[in-house]
This record gives structure tokens, C-alpha cells and sequence, in this order.
């Protein structure tokens, strides 16, 4: 298995892994629930994830 670099947002709290965490891979992007951090990986596409982050920073998403 290939060894990733995770991070996770600067806003998150630092005190609880209450938040996805994010990893480049050679494809795209792999994200992660930061509570169960070996329970499994959602793997993104380059252009799958440029169109997330992009419809993300133009605020197409509605908190809830």
C-alpha cells in the first residue's frame, strides 16, 4: 500500500479528529473520514476533484 501524506483543513480543530482529511495521489485526490482514518478511502480523479474544489471555492455548496 502506498504511503500518503494527509492533511486536513487549518480551520479544523486541532483537538478533535472531527473533519475529512485530503491526500494528492498520482490520479487525483483520495479523502477520508479523520474518525475512522484506516476504515477505507474515497478516490477522486484529477478532473473530478479541479471541478469540487472549484464549485467549493465559488460557494455552489449550501452548509446544512
Amino acid at each position: 500500500m502506498e504511503s500518503l501524506n494527509w492533511r486536513k483543513s487549518t480551520r479544523s480543530s486541532a483537538a478533535g479528529p472531527d473533519c475529512v482529511e485530503i491526500a494528492m495521489i498520482t490520479a487525483g485526490a483520495a479523502v477520508r473520514d479523520s474518525k475512522n482514518a484506516f476504515g477505507g478511502r474515497l478516490d477522486f480523479g484529477t478532473p473530478g476533484w479541479t471541478s469540487f474544489l472549484s464549485a467549493a471555492k465559488s460557494g455552489d455548496f449550501v452548509a446544512r
